[in-house]
Order: C-alpha cells, then sequence, then structure tokens
C-alpha cells in the first residue's frame, strides 16, 4: 500500500460466464477507486483466471502477460461458426465425428512451435484496425499465420461423440479458437469452442482466483480479505539485479546505474541491450529497466 493509502497489487479474478475482462475492470475500479487494469484479456464467453493490477502493479502488467497461459476447453465437432466459438453464427456443418483414436494421433502435431492464424474476431490489428471490427462490416479479414507455443496439449474427456474435452498449456498469442478451429480441419471436419476456462498465467492461478461478487462484497479488499498479492507478482520471467541502497535511490530518480552486485557485469553483457530487468532493492522491486550499454535504465519506477 502507498504512502497515500492507495492499493497496490494483484487480485486474481475467477472471471465469470458473459462478462468482458473490461467489465471486470470497472467493476474492481469502483471498489479500489484507483488505476485498473489486466493481464491477458479472456473472451466474456470464458472464465476462470483473470489478473488484475491495481495502482503500481498496473506499470508490469505488458510483463506479466509473457508467461504460460493453461486452458481447459471443450470442442464441439461438426459445426463451424464465425467466431470460432458458440457466440458465432452457423458458417458450416460436416457429420464427420472423429474418433478418440484419430484425436489422440494428431495432438502431438499441434505441439512446440506451430504456425496459427489467429480468427477473423480477434484483437489482432490488421492494417491498424482491429480485427473483430473489420469482421463486423460483413467482410472478416484474413490475418497472417504466426509462429506460436503450444507446450502441452491433452485430450481429457470425450463425454459424447458431438465434444472432446482437452487442457493446454500455450504461449502468448495463441488462440484456443483457432487450435479447436484446426484441429477439426486436420480431422476433416469442423469445429469451434463450446466451453473455455484459464486455469492459469504465469504464476498466477485458479487457486488464488476469487469470485468477482465475492470482492464486490468487501468494502477493504486488502485488509479484509487478503486478496491482494504483491506487484512482483508475474515477474518471474523477468531477469533480475540487486541494487544497493544508493543505487536504488539513483534508479528511482531516472538516473542510469551498473549494479554492484557479484557477477553482475558478466550478466548483463549476457543479455542484449534493450532487454527489460527487474532492479530490486531489500527484496523488493524498485523499477522495471532496460539494459542500454551495459547499464540500467529506468523505465517504470515503482513507487511505494
Amino acid at each position: 500500500m502507498t504512502s497515500n493509502g492507495g492499493l497496490d497489487g494483484w487480485l486474481v479474478v475467477d472471471k465469470p460466464l458473459g462478462l468482458t475482462s473490461s467489465r471486470v475492470v470497472e467493476v474492481i475500479r469502483r471498489r479500489t477507486g484507483g488505476k485498473v487494469g489486466h493481464a491477458g484479456t479472456l473472451d466474456p464467453l470464458a472464465t476462470g483466471v483473470l489478473p488484475i493490477a491495481i495502482g503500481e502493479a498496473t506499470k508490469t502488467t505488458a510483463y506479466a502477460m509473457t508467461g504460460r497461459k493453461r486452458y481447459r476447453f471443450r470442442i464441439r465437432w461438426g459445426i463451424a461458426r464465425a467466431t470460432d466459438d458458440r457466440e458465432g453464427e452457423i458458417t458450416g456443418e460436416s457429420p464427420t465425428r472423429p474418433s478418440r483414436e484419430a484425436i489422440e494421433a494428431i495432438l502431438p502435431t499441434f505441439t512446440g512451435t506451430i504456425l496459427q492464424r489467429p480468427p477473423a474476431y480477434s484483437a489482432i490489428k490488421i492494417k491498424g484496425c482491429r480485427a473483430y471490427d473489420l469482421a463486423r462490416t460483413g467482410k472478416p479479414p484474413i490475418a497472417q499465420v504466426r509462429p506460436v507455443e503450444i507446450a502441452e496439449l491433452r485430450l481429457t474427456a470425450i463425454p459424447d461423440r458431438d465434444h472432446a474435452d482437452c487442457e493446454a498449456l500455450v504461449g502468448k498469442g495463441t488462440y484456443i479458437r483457432a487450435l479447436a478451429r484446426d484441429l477439426g480441419a486436420r480431422l476433416g471436419t469442423l469445429a469451434h469452442i463450446a466451453e473455455l476456462r484459464r486455469l492459469s498465467v504465469g504464476r498466477f492461478t485458479e487457486s488464488q482466483a476469487i469470485a468477482l461478487d465475492s470482492i464486490a462484497e468487501h468494502k477493504h479488499i486488502a485488509t479484509d480479505c487478503g486478496f491482494l498479492l504483491p506487484i512482483e507478482t508475474g515477474l518471474d520471467d523477468i531477469p533480475a539485479f540487486v541494487l544497493n541502497g544508493g543505487e536504488a535511490a539513483r534508479l528511482r530518480t531516472g538516473q542510469r546505474v551498473t549494479p554492484g552486485e557479484p557477477g553482475a557485469l558478466c550478466r548483463l553483457e549476457r543479455l542484449n541491450d534493450g532487454a527489460v530487468v527487474g532492479a530490486w532493492h531489500d527484496q523488493a522491486l524498485v523499477a522495471l529497466a532496460r539494459i542500454e550499454g551495459g547499464r540500467l535504465r529506468p523505465i517504470r519506477v515503482i513507487n511505494r
């Protein structure tokens, strides 16, 4: 908590079905009265882990979003929809239903780094415009394929011949809707996402998630319920450098510093100019900094 009484940290919200991520942010903003953002958009028809940054934590959202995400999802075979989920209008049908053996046989070909074309209804930009805005004009855009990472992909259940339940661990920029669509195509049928739940985003997990209604009931989020996680949560993938008191003070005022910790110079040399790192003092994040010429230049100073 900052000296002015503001809240700084992360809330892990269990996003309910039907709400946009922006709507969840609005609810939390009304409750906290401060700056609020989120790390990783969830579609309205998706549920699960939505990390919400409050106060100074909003300075770290772009870097907290780089971690892998785990999803549990249900595929509906035999029907294609414009949005690649159950919300869109039907664009095609197929009588083909894949067998368990066929599904399990192709899953390994979708792991690792693969090429994926984002859905027509997505937030990516095409010639400066959001794809979903272009799609709503009646002329769905064709996005360029791009490499994405699928670290794990497994079949967990087949509840009936029309559906298959799966779980996946994926890297940044991977669309589960596109994965379902492409699995259907590879299996000689059509497919879309019927249900989607996010289980984790980096270090933010389902076990930490709080129902939105539960948060809204509490006037004092941090003190009443211990919901608030530290600002530093979610930055495990960012290289860290430890500063002494003088270095931390200079960095906070915008000055460039060279960390004096043992081995720092060698570590700086191994990182590319422009890489973003965390600068720490007394077990707390001082700033996110960019490496420039073997020194750290602050780009996001954390005020406490």
